[in-house]
């Protein structure tokens, strides 16, 4: 009979979170271990809520290069870049570029896995009861000029190769999808079957759930090194309040630790190539009936702006969008925060942004925009980790796909 595996999990969320059930699930005694005092504190906290297939083309597309290197030099734009020297900006920028031959290819298989993952994520949800202001109102992308409608329209031929079918749709029918939209539109397209939430709340529910099913939660237990050991795997962590740090030994251990993952892979031998691309949010506090009649229901997607929203409950209204190659830089900078602002003022006149919170966060990718999923080179070391801006959308898949990966070795060992 296999005994029974101890796992570490590194990173506490909505990855690490996701695969720490999963493992639980296929019988393994977890340990998640997570350098903040709670889960979901980092990328997880307040991302843009779209659990989007619609939106799963990677970036590495020429059409995108150009625009990115117009946007360097446009204040206020969607892209920022600090050009300050830095071998590991610039080694991820140039395999970034080498990965442009693959934009096709890369984006049906992120199709693939982004369709797959709802049905783990929504399964995930049901079994725990975890309520997360999921909106089943569908994304819709609208487009101001013919010409970013036109490219839209070739990137949903790629989607369809991927499994995802959206309807193209009129400036009326827009209105009628979405009639708080405000704004001169050529077209857009529709997906109804990808919808919102708040991924704090689910990564927090699914935390309660995993402790609930014997999971231990390390967290303010930052992991200092990474030794492999034989058949397993050494972690050294920190203990909260002191300088003191405390070793314990796995079975196995999965790095899900976000833009951290790369000092970690460098301990045990791998090359994790993961930048922190900043991104920011704002969340407007609807306050009233009629400011909450003003905002939004359905989820947006403004391919020009690249900002996306979401509806979290009757109260709250999600925005969210720019890219920042800045290093691991996670302070709020109102010039970036005030393009979103603006942005809620000129699409919905009608609703009150009075009451705003602002965040920033750090995406971490890889240069190819696919996450590492699966092993590393020592054969007790997994990874589940660079989703980039997808890892609320693909986090129930790659859960999935690494912790099968992790027990089946051990079952057929």
């Amino acid at each position: 009979m296999t005994s029974i595996r101890k796992i570490a999990v590194i990173g506490a969320g909505v990855t690490g979170v996701t695969t720490a059930y999963k493992l639980l699930q296929k019988g393994a005694e977890v340990t998640l271990f997570e350098a903040n005092p709670h889960a979901a504190m980092e990328t997880s906290y307040a991302n843009g809520g779209q659990l989007s297939a619609s939106n799963a083309e990677v970036w590495n597309n020429p059409a995108t290069l150009l625009k990115g290197v117009k946007w360097m030099f446009t204040a206020g734009a969607p892209l920022l870049m600090n050009f300050r020297p830095s071998w590991h900006k610039y080694s991820w920028l140039a395999e970034f570029v080498a990965a442009v031959p693959h934009y096709e290819r890369n984006t049906v298989q992120t199709v693939k896995w982004a369709i797959e993952a709802r049905a783990h994520l929504l399964d995930m949800a049901a079994t725990e009861n975890i309520a997360f202001d999921r909106e089943n109102t569908g994304i819709l992308h609208f487009y101001g000029n013919h010409a970013d409608f036109d490219a839209a329209r070739k990137v949903t031929e790629i989607l369809r190769k991927g499994g995802l079918d959206r309807t193209e749709v009129t400036p009326s029918e827009i209105a009628q999808i979405e009639p708080s939209l405000k704004g001169p539109l050529v077209g857009g397209f529709y997906t109804d079957s990808d919808f919102t939430g708040d991924i704090n709340k689910f990564t927090k529910g699914l935390a309660y759930a995993c402790v609930a099913q014997g999971a231990t939660f390390r967290y303010s237990a930052p992991v200092e090194r990474l030794v492999p050991q034989g058949d397993g795997v050494q972690v050294v962590f920190g203990q909260p309040g002191t300088t003191a740090t405390e070793r314990q030994q796995f079975d196995q251990v999965v790095i899900c630790a976000g833009v951290h993952s790369r000092r970690l892979a460098e301990m045990v031998g791998d090359r994790v190539n993961i930048y922190p691309v900043k991104g920011y949010s704002i969340t407007v506090n609807l306050e009233g009936a009629d400011n909450q009649a003003a905002a939004p229901r359905t989820s947006l997607l403004d391919d020009n702006a690249k900002i996306v929203t979401s509806r979290l409950g009757d109260d709250r209204f999600r925005v969210a969008g720019t890219a920042e190659i800045n290093g691991a830089n996670k302070d709020i900078v109102w010039k970036r925060i005030a393009p979103l602002v603006d942005w809620c003022r000129e699409r919905f006149p009608e609703m009150s942004t009075e009451s705003v919170v602002p965040w920033a966060g750090l995406r971490p990718m890889m240069p190819n925009m696919l996450p590492r999923v699966g092993p590393g080179k020592h054969p007790s070391v997994f990874y589940n980790t660079g989703h980039g801006h997808l890892g609320w959308t693909l986090s129930g898949v790659t859960a999935e796909i690494v912790a099968h990966s992790m027990t089946a070795e051990r079952s057929a060992a």
